[in-house]
């Protein structure tokens, strides 16, 4: 088993809604980012991309719904076994939950109401005009369908990978209900929400219909960021999938760098130029 490289630097605490507790891990003070991981977990390439929400004078918030914080994903040559095993041991706990929609279309997965409830305390907690939210791969769907609570102010999705594109219908929509989603662009009319969303071209599992789909339903409020595969990191093993992360080249001049920089703009306007960044409480 790959061994866990503790979060330093991150406060551990839980949450609990409706009768659900879940670990949560905190960086930083200022306005709360909800940060939610891709398969396998909250790996240390997702902690760093949290450390930097936290540079800039966010408070991080990364709830744990599946794998292991800490642990490697292992996508390197030599380990890929074990990678595979880790990978098939989180996304087995995805598919058997209830909390997760993996395939549904016109649908928002219930685990969305738990992390309403969690961005809704952080806001209290927290301070600031309201909370960012940021998901990758499956999760990316859940920042659409957070941003029907008007405290969720900055919502990016992240190579959003639900439903799984295996038919295309599927393709061409994204997790979330017809309800929510007409929450959500009410609110993009009103009151000037934007919605962000990143994506390599290739990318099987955010296919370009999915993108499509959101600039229909939400016009120029979509923003849309998508990169060619010679954007990618080379040295990441998978193929371009996972923007800020796995296959994040981080240094100036590189086009995932520059999408991690609009995303930490996106924070940065809407969460703290103008405003009392100070938190309500200590944010650990």
């Amino acid at each position: 088993m790959a061994a866990e490289q503790h979060p330093t630097g991150f406060h551990r605490d839980t949450f609990t809604h409706d009768g659900v507790t879940r670990e949560v891990l905190r960086r930083g003070t200022g306005p709360a980012v909800i940060v939610m991981a891709e398969i396998p977990g909250i790996t240390p390439k997702v902690l760093d991309f949290a450390e930097r929400v936290a540079a800039i004078g966010c408070t991080a918030v990364l709830p744990v719904l599946f794998g292991t914080p800490g642990r490697p994903a292992d996508f390197a040559a030599g380990r890929r076994l074990k990678s595979a095993t880790y990978v098939a041991s989180s996304l087995g706990k995805v598919c058997v939950s209830r909390e997760f929609t993996m395939l549904a279309t016109g649908k928002s997965s219930p685990v969305v109401t738990w992390l309403r409830a969690l961005a809704a305390h952080e806001h209290q907690r927290c301070g600031g005009p309201g909370v960012g939210a940021v998901g990758m791969c499956l999760t990316g769907g859940f920042a659409l369908a957070m941003a029907v609570d008007e405290r969720l102010v900055a919502p990016v999705l992240s190579q959003p990978s639900l439903p799984l594109p295996v038919t295309r219908g599927r393709a061409g929509g994204i997790d979330i209900s017809s309800e929510d989603l007409a929450a959500v662009r009410t609110r993009c009319a009103r009151d000037g929400l934007q919605v962000m969303g990143l994506r390599f071209r290739s990318d099987r599992l955010v296919p370009g219909d999915r993108f499509a789909f959101l600039r229909r339903e939400l016009g120029d409020a979509f923003v849309a960021v998508e990169l060619d595969d010679d954007a990618a990191n080379p040295d990441a093993v998978l193929r371009p999938h996972s923007v800020l992360t796995e296959h994040l080249i981080d240094a100036p001049g590189q086009p995932t760098r520059a999408a991690l920089d609009d995303v930490l703009d996106l924070f940065r306007n809407r969460l703290l130029e103008g405003h009392d960044t100070a938190p309500a409480t200590p944010a650990g």
